[in-house]
């Protein structure tokens, strides 16, 4: 039995042989990772992208509640992930509360970072009486950015890996036995970062959608847990969340993301009857 694993394994994409390492710079005394930059550059690339939008006639913020922006959804991408992660990957953690703040023990939760960032928008919204829905419309569009470079990251750490296949692109990881696997970081790479993009530029440069307060961010909410949902059938649970996958049938990801699908899908059918008047932005034709 063991020699016809090998023997299957070994026709298959070797991880250590592609030469990836989780650290991006080593200089002794500081160390770089690339999860690290994954983060920063879906940030940063994100910000760029949120201003390149809200030049567009009719945004619903300025360039000043932008720069704000970036940090409120910074705070709430650590803090919101973080504590998702522990509540509903790793609870025990909470039996030593000082290790929550050891991000690189577990991780974070992409659910919770968008629970953080939501409630950053609706903060900022309030203080400076701006359109809380709208604002994340255009927040939304910009968080694909952080998804494709963040899964990326889980694949060049070797982490985070699918279930036993034989697909030509099986891979072996170091961490996941003698088996071949789905590369399920690159499937949600291209699923929740570079469709989903793709999905809601259209929407934003080539429809009204922006005109219609929630239907963005609900086509990113239905997008992403659609995605998500279904690469989770390829995806290997968490070794601590095994017992409740087969309890319950699902994933704690699949869980987590069926609030997503029916929120977005709420929010879609009922943008149309949230559209209103834009008011142009100066010196733009107007915007109705």
């Amino acid at each position: 039995m063991i020699l016809t694993i090998a023997a299957a394994a070994a026709s298959h994409i070797r991880f250590e042989d592609l030469g990836l390492s989780p650290v991006a710079l080593d200089l002794g005394f500081f160390t770089l990772k690339w999860y690290s930059l994954a983060y920063l550059a879906g940030i940063l690339i994100g910000y760029w992208y949120l201003l390149k939008l809200i030049r567009q006639p009719g945004a619903p913020m300025a360039r000043r509640h932008a720069d704000d922006m970036i940090f409120y959804a910074t705070l709430g991408i650590i803090i919101g992930g973080r504590l998702a992660y522990v509540l509903f990957y790793q609870p025990e953690i909470l039996q030593h509360p000082l290790d929550i703040f050891k991000l690189w023990n577990g991780g974070m939760s992409f659910h919770g970072g968008v629970i953080g960032v939501s409630l950053g928008i609706l903060y900022l919204a309030r203080k400076e009486g701006l359109s809380w829905l709208r604002v994340h419309d255009y927040v939304a569009c910009c968080v694909p950015f952080g998804l494709f470079f963040g899964r990326l990251a889980n694949f060049v750490n070797g982490e985070l890996w699918g279930k036993e296949t034989d697909v030509p692109w099986a891979m072996v990881f170091p961490t996941g036995g003698p088996f071949a696997r789905h590369p399920s970081q690159l499937y949600e790479a291209v699923l929740e970062g570079l469709v989903l993009f793709l999905i809601l530029w259209f929407a934003f440069w080539k429809t009204k959608a922006r005109y219609q307060p929630g239907k963005l961010v609900g086509i990113f909410l239905l997008g992403y847990g659609l995605a998500r949902f279904s690469v989770e059938f390829f995806r290997e649970a968490d070794v601590q969340l095994l017992e409740f996958a087969h309890r319950t049938g699902l994933h704690m990801g699949q869980w987590l993301t069926l609030p997503m699908i029916a929120g977005g899908l709420y929010l879609i059918a009922t943008a149309k009857g949230r559209r209103v008047r834009v008011e142009p932005t100066a010196g733009s034709a107007s915007v109705s």
